[in-house]
């Protein structure tokens, strides 16, 4: 680790601001062909954990849905800190893990499987319309929490991720693509968040 990573670290571990708790990245399907970029994604995990996150959130932005089943493979033998649960196009059984990635599993589509299943509670009577909040939606969304702090490599936009659940979420976007990415670079993005002052939509 070189002098002004170093510098970088003692700034964020030293300052009394919250660091983020619940990180989420949102990278590429072609972010994930590049040489390197799982061995980055395993290095990221660490960073996070180490800094003091509780959970950390991957949501892999895919084209061609076709890609899924060998990105999926190619996750399973990164090197995680943590457990691991994986969704995909499909999938509605909520992620609980420390981490979670999500391969091509829109935001939109999770939001929609969400109000149908409040939907066929309305139709079957097991739910009166005027009863329903906001917890009823999150309750059936893949991934529940919301993020505290969403980091996009690259290009500045969010690529249906987590529709739901960023509404409040500080969003950092950096210049530097995937392959590229490094620890200096998530020590920014976690000084930057501990500099923000969050309002929550106040």
């Amino acid at each position: 680790m070189g002098i002004y990573d170093r510098y970088l670290e003692a700034r964020v571990r030293m300052s009394d601001a919250d660091r983020p708790a619940h990180v989420a990245l949102v990278i590429t399907e072609r972010d994930l062909l590049e040489p390197g970029a799982y061995g980055t994604l395993a290095d990221f995990f660490g960073w996070a954990f180490d800094l003091g996150a509780e959970r950390v959130t991957v949501y892999v932005s895919v084209i061609d849905e076709d890609a899924v089943p060998t990105l999926r493979r190619a996750f399973d033998e990164v090197e995680a800190p943590r457990e691991v649960a994986v969704r995909g196009p499909g999938d509605e059984e909520r992620a609980d893990a420390p981490i979670r990635v999500s391969m091509g599993l829109g935001g939109r589509d999770e939001f929609a499987a969400a109000v149908r299943g409040v939907a066929e509670e309305v139709q079957a009577g097991d739910l009166d319309p005027e009863d329903i909040t906001e917890a009823d939606i999150e309750d059936r969304l893949v991934f529940p929490e919301p993020p505290d702090v969403v980091l996009k490599t690259g290009a500045e936009r969010l690529s249906d991720f987590m529709i739901w659940q960023s509404v409040y979420s500080e969003l950092y976007f950096t210049d530097v693509n995937w392959r590229d990415f490094r620890y200096r670079d998530y020590l920014r993005a976690v000084r930057d968040f501990q500099e923000r002052q969050r309002r929550f939509g106040r």
